[in-house]
């Protein structure tokens, strides 16, 4: 898109080839806020399926920092859409700028028609999601599927920004649409004896089952919000969302932080890929 400009991108390698590892960082217009990547993959046998987004953009007279994880499963199809197309559909919304809650809703929920619509070349995967949308720097809007999470601290206090989308806590919801819930010992809760989470883009076979509508919270940002921590499940699988916030803020540099928390998972042992975005609001 044309009218979408781009400030202080510094990548240490390109997302156009797929790797083991990337990262990056960047900054906004006036240097003030400052974020940084990292993508790890993990130990299972197929291509890395997280994809991110990092990034500021300048909209008319509005800055605007659009922050996501997508974490594929059943191939990267889907994430490698949505990396592409879910930010814009947001604000090819007419009421973004009036109704920013509604018209994630809304794109959200026609992203995820245009995939099925596409899933004879998309395939039969799906991917969670989760979004962060800064604007002029003062009002944060979170949005989320699936369990990849958004974490920011306040005066050194973690809070959960998004709802982990887990079968058992939606469990009525997918048993109400003719789907059940297993829970095999020794293994997770799954849609159908498959799926590990209750809302996902995609998954087509079981979409009659899932949902793929947003949870989405909103708030001020103000001299005690310091950092935002945006990361898939295989970092939270190991790690509370106060161990990552703490982690996130004693790193003044946000790529370093964020390289030291995918590297902290690993240590971990988690096994799934592993990628964050850590968003610094000050200092």
């Amino acid at each position: 898109m044309d009218w979408l400009c781009c400030f202080c991108p510094s990548y240490s390698q390109l997302v156009g080839g797929r790797s083991s590892s990337t990262s990056g960082k960047g900054k906004n217009h006036e240097g003030l806020i400052k974020y940084g990547f990292s993508l790890v993959k993990g130990k299972a046998n197929h291509p890395m399926e997280d994809y991110h987004v990092a990034k500021f953009v300048q909209i008319q007279e509005h800055e605007l920092g659009l922050f996501a994880i997508y974490d594929g499963h059943l191939g990267d199809s889907v994430p490698a859409y949505l990396e592409k197309h879910l930010f814009s559909n947001i604000l090819k919304e007419e009421e973004f700028w009036v109704d920013p809650n509604r018209s994630i809703s809304k794109a959200y929920e026609r992203t995820d028609q245009a995939i099925l619509s596409n899933s004879s070349d998309l395939g039969r995967g799906g991917s969670t999601a989760v979004t962060a949308i800064l604007i002029n720097s003062k009002r944060l809007w979170v949005a989320n599927v699936g369990d990849s999470r958004a974490v920011l601290s306040r005066g050194g206090q973690a809070r959960q920004m998004t709802t982990d989308h887990e079968p058992n806590t939606e469990r009525g919801s997918i048993e109400n649409k003719g789907g059940f819930v297993s829970n095999m010992p020794g293994d997770v809760p799954r849609v159908n004896g498959q799926l590990a989470v209750s809302r996902a883009f995609g998954d087509k076979s079981l979409k009659s089952h899932l949902r793929s509508d947003p949870d989405i919270q909103e708030i001020d940002i103000d001299n005690n919000t310091e950092v935002l921590v945006l990361a898939s499940d295989g970092l939270w699988k190991v790690m509370s969302n106060q161990e990552a916030v703490d982690i996130a803020r004693r790193i003044k540099d946000p790529m370093k932080a964020a390289k030291q928390l995918t590297t902290e998972a690993l240590k971990r042992e988690s096994k799934d890929d592993i990628s964050c975005v850590v968003v610094r609001f000050r200092g």
